[in-house]
């Protein structure tokens, strides 16, 4: 699928970054991770500006990862998404090569983005979402690392 760019949509979403995952409790959500199921986490942060504390679980050499997002508090966006619908699948997060540029082409295929530009987020990266109430439900989040 081309857009008014010339670029293809294949040299701007490179694959899946990573699913991000609501926990009540980072510390029980890294022990199904860790203890269970024996993987590692490589990353830990909070983010005061998204209201989250948050694990970043690796898969050893694969590119994907798993985000486990604990609430700072009840009026966060991931404590409200925990009061309604409880521990689960939170996002699928896209790694891509320019956040701005590929929020301009969702926006022009009347999808709304959360934010007018994007936001830093994990480690640094560049982040956006795609509004889950125009994409069937799922919260898509674009990641450009730095």
């Amino acid at each position: 699928m081309g857009n008014d760019t010339g670029l293809e949509w294949e040299t701007l979403i490179l694959g899946i970054d990573h699913v991000g995952i609501a926990v009540s409790d980072l510390d029980t959500g890294r022990n199904l991770f860790e203890g269970i199921l024996g993987l590692r986490q490589h990353h830990a942060e909070i983010n005061e500006t998204q209201g989250v504390s948050e694990s970043m679980i690796a898969f050893p050499d694969q590119g994907a990862e798993i985000q486990l997002l604990a609430p700072l508090g009840p009026d966060t966006a991931i404590g409200k998404f925990l009061a309604t619908r409880g521990p689960g699948i939170q996002q699928l997060a896209l790694r891509v090569s320019d956040v701005e540029l590929v929020a301009d082409q969702i926006r022009a295929q009347g999808i709304r983005m959360l934010y007018d530009t994007a936001r830093v987020g994990t480690a640094g990266s560049l982040v956006n979402f795609a509004h889950p109430a125009d994409c069937g439900g799922v919260l898509i989040e674009f990641v450009q690392h730095g």
